[in-house]
C-alpha cells in the first residue's frame, strides 16, 4: 500500500498488479486533497490509510485501475467504501459525475503513459 507522492508510468503500475489482482490495481482518491492510494486488496485498506493521513471520509472514493485497458475503461468506478446514501451515492459506483472527473483528474496526475 502507498499514497503516491510522484507520478508514476503505466508500466510501473502494471508491476504493481503483479503483485496482487494481475491486471488491475485497487486504489482511493480524496477528490479534496487531490492524492491517491493504491495497490491493496482491499479498498478499506487504503481508505485507513489516507484517514490516517489527514483525509476525510466524505472526501474518499474508491475505484480500480485496469492496466491493459485505455480511456474510459481503464478506471471502474466501483467500491463496497462508496455506498454512502447519506451523501447522495446508495451504490457502489460513484454517481456523481464531478465526483469522477475529480478523480480521472486525479488519475491521469499520478498515472502517466
Amino acid at each position: 500500500m502507498q499514497i503516491l507522492q510522484h507520478p508514476i508510468s503505466k508500466s510501473e503500475l502494471a508491476s504493481i498488479a503483479g503483485n496482487t489482482f494481475g491486471d488491475m490495481v485497487k486504489a482511493v482518491a480524496d477528490v479534496k486533497r487531490g492524492i491517491v492510494a493504491i495497490d491493496a486488496d482491499l479498498h478499506s485498506d487504503l481508505e485507513r490509510i489516507l484517514l490516517e493521513d489527514g483525509s476525510a471520509q466524505e472526501d474518499l472514493w474508491g475505484f480500480n485501475l485496469w492496466v491493459e485497458e485505455e480511456g474510459d475503461d481503464f478506471i471502474e468506478f466501483d467500491s463496497l467504501i462508496n455506498i454512502r446514501s447519506w451523501q447522495g451515492n446508495p451504490s457502489r459506483d460513484v454517481v456523481d459525475p464531478a465526483v469522477r472527473e475529480a478523480i480521472k483528474s486525479i488519475v491521469n496526475k499520478f498515472i502517466t503513459e
